[in-house]
């Protein structure tokens, strides 16, 4: 698919479905915003998930053969609270997902190989 191909794909919107603390979060930054890209042989998602942290989320991916995608992960506690070397800062107005368990799910354009898939 070269430049001008691309320009005449329709653009995709997903359908995303959350659900946990991820439905909750009204102010700030959108859990759950999804990019889908597509090519001759793969698909290519990014989830945007603000105020996660990789280490502490215990984030877990599942894509299932139908294209179905479901992302579950847990906010952590201290999600108010930020650490640097030398300071503790409590958050005052925290505009991010509140602490708990989240489950974000969408489905991709088409079926998916699982052999195939990447980390």
């Amino acid at each position: 698919m070269d430049a001008c191909d691309s320009a005449k794909q329709p653009k995709l919107k997903p359908s995303v479905i959350l659900s946990g603390t991820a439905k909750e979060g009204s102010a700030g930054p959108p859990i759950g915003l999804v990019d889908i890209g597509i090519s001759e042989n793969a698909y290519l998602f990014r989830v945007a998930l603000p105020g996660i942290r990789r280490n502490e989320s215990n984030l877990k991916c599942d894509i299932q053969h139908n294209g179905t995608v479901h992302i579950k992960g847990v906010v952590t506690v201290d999600a108010g609270m930020l650490k640097d070397s030398s300071s503790v800062f409590q958050m005052r107005v925290q505009q991010l997902c509140p602490p708990g368990p989240f489950t974000i799910s969408f489905k991709l354009p088409g079926p998916v190989d699982p052999s195939t898939l990447l980390s």
